[in-house]
């Protein structure tokens, strides 16, 4: 028993992952029962605190990514990443449909050897699962660094639903959420 009066801090977890568009996957994590934290920003390149005009020119070589702070006593890594392989097409090389070039490819940024393992294992099911027609060619990287975007870019759907691409895109993607996982949403 705890005798400080203190409270106990939640335990978290945090992955760092990139499936096309951080709107897109900034709204689907959004809505995920455990999840505490989703921050849209840019990671797995070259040149420290990127813009988005320069990470969309493909020359830094970071990813358009979206932080997750979780509880994994709620929502498992696991569970995640299976939203995550679901959610965007991984097997399309740098590109999520009309989002073309390094920043759109499909990306896992590891914090750990449990992570990367986990990981590894999750990709390998999907692959032998046959899932998609084609090869999975999600990237598995270390993670070193997150360079949060700017702030027009939080919780951008929430704040744009009515404009044109989150019509289009992003839409679509957060409805296939909610009817492929219904018992992930938040209360």
């Amino acid at each position: 028993m705890n005798s400080d009066s203190t409270p106990r801090t939640e335990i978290t977890d945090t992955i760092t992952l990139g499936g096309g568009c951080f709107w897109c996957t900034e709204a689907i994590y959004s809505a995920i029962q455990g999840v505490f934290k989703v921050e849209p920003g840019y990671s797995g390149g070259q040149n420290p605190n990127p813009s988005y005009k320069q990470v969309c020119s493909g020359a830094t070589g970071h990813a358009e990514v979206i932080q997750v702070v979780f509880d994994p006593a709620q929502v498992s890594l696991k569970t995640l990443l299976g939203v995550f392989f679901k959610t965007h097409d991984p097997t399309t090389l740098n590109r999520q449909g009309a989002d073309i070039g390094t920043q759109y490819r499909s990306i896992i940024l590891y914090r750990s050897s449990q992570q990367e393992s986990l990981a590894r294992e999750v990709l390998n099911a999907m692959t032998e699962a046959r899932i998609y027609n084609t090869p999975i060619v999600t990237e598995l990287k270390a993670f070193e660094a997150f360079y949060r975007a700017e702030d027009e870019h939080l919780n951008y759907f929430q704040r744009n639903p009515n404009q044109g691409y989150c019509q289009m895109v992003v839409q679509p993607k957060v409805e296939k959420f909610y009817k492929l996982f219904p018992e992930l949403l938040k209360k």
